[in-house]
């Protein structure tokens, strides 16, 4: 029987690796080794509790203001000596946080392979996303399977002299995981939006932000543009989540007005977040995750970034780059909530797979 470590620290990651979890659950010659490093621990735990999932190490490393540095040394520390007590055939990271990189470098020094889902993605901007982008360069370097969520992953990975026999086109199991979550007839465990009827003739934006390069300003320029947007439109609504960051929520709470149009949230769990997806017209984001949910049940997408390592979300035509300055935030918002978003179902032709990645990364563990 192959040892499979599966390590995550953040809730994204959490969210994607689920699939992962329950088809090795399922292969009886797959034995899966549940790792935590906790360094988003309030917003993992929610995804724990909320898939069943019981991890078999949780390093607890988050603390106040915690640093880079802090984390990944931290984790390097002490995914070292797990690694090494447990003696995996491979552990599986994903992405690019720095739960990730400090993993790789863990099993790097312990000689055991590395399995890197969602390989491939790039800006080719070494501070934009930061520190994500270097880290997901990095762990290409040293991981030994890489399982690309699309060809174009697959060609960055192969022009930076990655061997193609160790290339796998996947699909993204965030597609996985939306086919688990998404329900018709959904109740909301959230009592805010519990008790919003998206049935009325308004229009409702899903807004997210959170990326640490949009923490030098550019949030609160983008709170300024929700103010504008709801004191010009009186049938426009905003729901946000807002990230348990310090530094998001100062100037989240600091910015935005007092109003029954914005509905600030704490974080939502994924059944939430996915069903809420299904109902509202229109997504504000600094999200990567996002870039790839909302397009797949047909929803439009204004990315709050100067670029995106998710191009093939760009050519959905339901994905565009809108930067951070506040009018233009607000024109482009206007151009698009005009139109009959209100798309339903699974998006036909998804760049990102069929919701079947998770088989073809068990059955390539198999064979490995």
């Amino acid at each position: 029987m192959k040892k499979i470590m599966i390590v995550f620290g953040t809730r994204p990651e959490a969210i994607k690796m689920v699939p992962i979890i329950k088809q090795i659950e399922k292969e009886a010659d797959l034995k899966g080794i549940i790792c935590t490093t906790g360094q988003h621990k309030d917003m993992l735990t929610q995804v724990l509790e909320e898939f069943d999932i019981k991890a078999d190490y949780n390093l607890e490393i988050m603390q106040k203001e915690q640093t880079i540095t802090y984390i990944t040394t931290k984790v390097i520390e002490k995914m070292s000596e797990i690694i090494e007590r447990e003696k995996p055939s491979i552990v599986l990271v994903h992405g690019d946080t720095t739960t990730s990189f400090g993993t790789a470098i863990g099993a790097f020094y312990s000689k055991v392979k590395i399995g890197h889902v969602e390989a491939g993605l790039r800006t080719y901007n070494k501070y934009s996303p930061f520190p994500e982008e270097v880290n997901r360069r990095l762990i290409a370097n040293l991981a030994d399977l890489h399982f690309a969520p699309t060809q174009e992953n697959k060609e960055n990975l192969i022009k930076e002299n990655i061997p193609e026999k160790n290339i796998f086109v996947t699909g993204n199991t965030i597609i996985d995981t939306m086919h688990l979550t998404i329900k018709k007839d959904y109740i909301f465990k959230n009592e805010i939006i519990k008790n919003i009827d998206f049935s009325n003739d308004k229009k409702y934006i899903l807004l997210t932000a959170h990326r640490r390069e949009n923490q030098e300003g550019q949030i609160k320029n983008i709170c300024k543009a929700v103010n504008k947007l709801v004191k010009e439109n009186s049938k426009l609504e905003v729901i946000f989540p807002v990230h348990y960051s310090p530094k998001v929520r100062r100037e989240v709470y600091e910015t935005l007005l007092e109003s029954n149009q914005i509905h600030l949230l704490e974080p939502i769990n994924t059944h939430d977040m996915h069903n809420l997806l299904s109902r509202i017209d229109l997504v504000l984001t600094d999200s990567g995750g996002l870039q790839e949910e909302a397009p797949t049940i047909g929803k439009k997408v204004l990315v709050l970034r100067n670029n995106t390592e998710r191009p093939e979300a760009l050519k959905t035509g339901l994905v565009e780059i809108i930067g951070t300055e506040t009018e233009n935030i607000v024109a482009t918002t206007k151009k698009y909530i005009l139109e009959d978003t209100n798309k339903k179902g699974f998006l036909e032709n998804n760049p990102y797979g069929d919701g079947k990645a998770s088989e073809k990364i068990a059955k390539i563990l198999q064979k490995y």
